[in-house]
């Protein structure tokens, strides 16, 4: 048996949780068995820079930090189901990455 294995990656996790809902949505339509979405472990890239150009004066430094949300979903493999999966909007900024997994 094969599945569907649909990986979501973002930024922004409003955009990667209504990525999932529409999914989760087309699973229940058409009947395909879905596990998921699983949220994987949050990347944490973060940077530490000093304020001041030059170097002089009291040593004061900026924290950033971008932090990409990650999601996986199983789905059964359906061939109306990936072709509406295929369809899904995609936000700027969602990186989707699906692929074919023998069970």
């Amino acid at each position: 048996m094969q599945k569907a294995r649909i990986k979501l990656a973002s930024v922004d996790i409003n955009k990667l949780n209504q990525t999932c809902d529409y999914i989760k949505d087309i699973a229940e339509k058409t009947g395909v068995d879905i596990r998921g979405p699983i949220p994987l472990p949050t990347k944490k890239l973060r940077i530490t820079t000093r304020r001041s150009p030059c170097g002089d004066g009291s040593e004061t430094f900026e924290r950033f930090e971008m932090r990409i949300h990650k999601r996986l979903i199983d789905l059964g493999l359906d061939e109306r189901a990936l072709r509406l999966v295929m369809r899904v909007p995609i936000p700027e900024g969602l990186n989707i990455e699906i692929e074919m997994i023998d069970v």
